[in-house]
C-alpha cells in the first residue's frame, strides 16, 4: 500500500437570477481506498436542471456504493436519460472519476467538457476509449497515478464563460489548461484549484453567469500529519504525559495558548520567545519555541481558524486572506487546510480562571465547542481526524 491519499474539492456558481444550481456533484468514499466523484449537468437551468442533475448523480453514486460495475452504472444512466426532442441533447450529462487504492483512476465522460489531467503541473494527454451505450457516446480512460496528479472536471458553463463579453467563442478547454498551468503550485489543494478556475469563469461572465458552472478537482498527494496542542491538561500531573505523546507524533507541531506554550517550552527545555508584533489587528501575535513549528494564542486564534474553515467549505471567499496573511490564524489554516491530510488534536480540559469572568465571551464550553466544530469542518474537507482529551 502506498502512502498517497485522495484530495477532493469542488465549487459551483448559479446562472444569474437562478436560486438553484443546475449542476450537482456527489462524492462517495468507501474506506481509504476507493473514492468516486460524479459531476452531473442538467439541461437548462433552475429547478428542472437541478432535479435532473441531482437524480443523475444520485443514481450513479448509489449504484457504485452497492458494488455495481462502472459499466452497469453508465449503461443504466445512458438508457434511462431521454434526449430532448427540440435540442437533440441529453437531459443530463455526467463525468465520473473513480480512484482505487490511490494508484489507478478510471474516468467516464458523457458530453461534459473533457477532464483535464495535470501531471507535474502540466497538461497530460491521456488515452480515451470510445464506446456506444444506449445510443450515447461514452469516453472511458484508465490511468496509472503519480503523486501530485490533478484531475479537473467541469460543466459546460466553464467553457462558455466570456461568450459575448470578452471572447468570441468562450473560455475553451485549451485556455483553461493554459490558465491553470501558469497559476499551479504544488501545495495547492483540490479546493483551491477548483476555486481559482471558477473565480476566473465568474470574472469572464462579468459576475453575471450565463450558465450554471461547476469545477471539481481530485488531487493525488502524500499523507502529511499535523499535530495541534490546545490547552493544558485538567490534572497538572498529566502535563508530561500529554507533551510526550504530542511531541512523539510524526509531522508538524502547532501549540495554541499562553499557558500551553509555557508548558511545552518547559518540557522541551527551550525558551518561549514572545513578540508584540500584531500581523492582524484582531489576532494576538505568534511566539516561538525551538522544536515547535508554530506557537499561537489560543481561543481567539482558533475561533478565527473555525471562521475560515466554514468559509472554505462554502464559497472559499476568504481564501486570499488566510493564504497570504502572516498572523497565527492564517498560518494555522495553511498548515491544516493545505498541508495536512491527518490531523491529531491534543486538547487539555483545564479551566482557565481568566475565562470565567462573566464579562468575557469565553468559557470552557465554548473552547470545547471550538474543537468539535473545527474537527467536523476538517473531516468534511476529507482530513483524517483524531482528538485526544487530557
Amino acid at each position: 500500500m502506498n502512502n498517497l491519499c485522495t484530495d477532493v474539492g469542488y465549487r459551483s456558481i448559479n446562472k444569474n437570477g437562478e436560486q438553484l444550481c443546475g449542476d450537482h456533484v456527489e462524492v462517495i468514499e468507501k474506506g481509504d481506498n476507493y473514492t468516486v466523484l460524479v459531476l452531473a449537468d442538467g439541461l437548462g437551468s433552475g429547478v428542472k436542471a437541478s432535479i435532473l442533475s441531482t437524480l443523475t448523480s444520485k443514481i450513479i453514486s448509489t449504484m457504485i456504493a452497492n458494488n455495481m460495475s462502472i459499466e452497469e452504472c453508465v449503461s443504466t444512466i445512458a438508457a434511462t436519460l431521454p434526449v430532448c426532442e427540440v435540442r437533440k441533447v441529453a437531459y443530463s450529462t455526467f463525468t465520473i472519476m473513480c480512484v482505487r487504492d490511490n494508484s489507478e483512476a478510471e474516468i467516464i465522460q458523457y458530453d461534459n467538457p473533457q477532464v483535464i489531467l495535470l501531471r507535474d503541473g502540466k497538461n497530460y494527454d491521456y488515452a480515451k476509449n470510445v464506446s456506444e451505450m444506449g445510443g450515447k457516446t461514452i469516453y472511458t480512460s484508465k490511468i496509472q497515478l503519480c503523486e501530485n496528479d490533478v484531475f479537473i472536471a467541469m460543466s459546460d458553463g466553464a467553457i462558455w464563460a466570456g461568450v459575448g463579453k470578452y471572447m468570441n467563442f468562450g473560455w475553451q478547454r485549451e485556455n483553461i489548461i493554459e490558465y491553470i498551468e501558469k497559476l499551479y503550485e504544488p501545495n495547492y489543494t483540490a479546493k483551491v484549484i477548483s476555486t481559482l478556475i471558477l473565480d476566473e469563469c465568474n470574472l469572464l461572465y462579468g459576475n453575471e453567469p450565463g450558465d450554471d458552472t461547476t469545477v471539481a478537482a481530485i488531487k493525488i498527494r502524500q499523507r502529511k500529519p499535523v499535530n495541534l496542542l490546545f490547552g493544558p491538561p485538567a490534572d497538572p500531573k498529566d502535563a508530561n504525559k500529554m507533551m510526550s505523546l504530542f511531541f512523539s507524533k510524526e509531522g508538524k507541531h502547532i501549540v495554541c495558548g499562553g499557558t500551553t506554550s509555557s508548558i511545552a517550552a518547559r518540557y522541551l527545555g527551550k525558551p518561549l520567545r514572545t513578540t508584540l508584533k500584531f500581523e492582524a489587528p484582531d489576532i494576538p501575535p505568534i511566539a516561538e519555541i525551538e522544536g515547535v513549528d508554530l506557537v499561537t494564542e489560543g481561543v481567539i486564534t482558533i475561533n478565527k481558524v473555525l471562521t475560515y474553515a466554514k468559509d472554505y467549505l462554502a464559497g472559499n471567499e476568504l481564501y486570499e486572506q488566510w493564504s497570504l496573511n502572516r498572523d497565527g490564524a492564517s498560518l494555522i489554516c495553511r498548515m491544516l487546510f493545505e498541508e495536512a491530510t491527518d490531523i491529531n488534536f491534543y486538547v487539555g480540559r483545564a479551566i482557565n480562571p481568566a475565562h470565567q469572568n462573566p464579562d468575557l465571551p469565553i468559557n470552557f464550553s465554548i473552547k470545547m465547542n471550538l474543537v468539535q466544530e473545527l474537527s467536523e469542518c476538517l473531516r468534511q474537507m476529507g482530513k483524517r481526524i483524531k482528538v485526544s482529551y487530557f
